[in-house]
């Protein structure tokens, strides 16, 4: 026989009653029904789990452990039922997905998760440079999801009132064109560039602090720093004009390569947010999921970055879901 789930809260019910009389009732079995159950029970896990006299049942050494086992599979399983009723529940009654992003990676791969997962399901994007303003249309409702990304260890925007979490953490790495003299080096310290100009996209937040305080202790200040959008940083490194500053997951692109630095002193996080009290929030676990695929899958894409986490353990960046 093998062993189920009933056959775990049979042996919890007697433990719970004292006695396979008081168990039996409230099973609503014949004690002899319960008796042979427990029987083929204990022939299954190997020896008696309880010692039984005319004062009640008590368990045995075998006992404690199968019921200590019990006390954490039972309620993890419930959990998992509940959990799934309600995914399935909500997932089914949600009529559409309104996603904010701030730019980034990971906005284009959950759009296409989702719109898999729910066919016919509208899925609508808004995508600003300010986590200000994305987390105030959290707040008021006009958005279920945000995908953020902030410098470091930096608080998230409005903690009081959203949930967030950390999707992935990656290292910031430098865009150099292809012809740089520097691109046959597999890691570069930051004072090796510190002769370039600099550019990458605007945003709040302390990055661009972050990156002076870095290059302060290199030794250097940086001479000139472009803050553009995404198309103007990659054709200025293209050029030769400026080295760029990205995430790591930065996408292949023609013409440029990407090396991290050493000791990566600049850390970039993605982040997820929603609004705890919307309607939407239950579906929170699905798009989690959802979007830690999408960054995986980005993180797959760029063959600097796979390098540079196989190399040794990386603690703190990477995936920070648990598989």
């Amino acid at each position: 026989m093998e062993l189920e789930l009933r056959h775990l809260r049979t042996v919890r019910a007697i433990a719970d009653a004292g006695s396979l009389t008081k168990a039996a009732a409230a099973l609503g079995l014949a004690q002899p029904a319960l008796s042979t159950q427990l029987r083929r029970i204990e022939r299954a896990l190997g020896g008696p789990l309880f010692d039984r006299d005319h004062t009640g049942s008590r368990p045995t050494p075998l006992g404690e452990l199968v019921l200590e086992r019990a006390r954490i599979l039972l309620p993890a399983v419930r959990e998992l039922q509940e959990d799934a009723v309600r995914f399935a529940n909500t997932w089914a009654n949600l009529d559409r997905f309104r996603l904010g992003a701030t730019h980034g990676p990971l906005l284009g791969g959950l759009v296409d998760r989702l719109a898999t997962a729910r066919p016919g399901v509208p899925v609508t994007t808004y995508t600003t440079w300010s986590v200000g303003e994305i987390s105030s249309m959290l707040v008021e409702g006009r958005l279920d999801f945000a995908l953020i990304g902030t410098c470091g260890e930096s608080r998230p925007p409005a903690q009081d009132r959203l949930s967030w979490e950390v999707v992935g953490v990656d290292p910031v790495f430098v865009m150099l064109t292809e012809s740089h003299p520097l691109v046959g080096q597999v890691e570069l310290d930051l004072s090796q560039l510190s002769g370039e100009c600099w550019t990458d996209v605007p945003g709040e937040g302390c990055f661009a602090d972050c990156f002076t305080a870095a290059c302060a202790r290199a030794g250097f200040a940086p001479m000139q720093v472009y803050e553009t959008d995404t198309a103007s940083c990659v054709h200025l490194v293209q050029v030769g004009r400026a080295v760029g500053l990205c995430r790591a997951t930065f996408p292949p692109t023609p013409g440029i390569v990407t090396r991290p630095l050493t000791g990566a002193p600049l850390a970039w996080r993605h982040l997820l947010g929603w609004h705890p009290g919307a309607p939407a929030a239950e579906a929170a676990k699905a798009v989690s999921g959802y979007t830690g695929v999408a960054y995986e899958e980005a993180i797959s894409r760029s063959a600097s970055y796979t390098r540079w986490l196989s190399a040794q353990p990386r603690p703190g960046f990477g995936a920070t879901r648990q598989p």
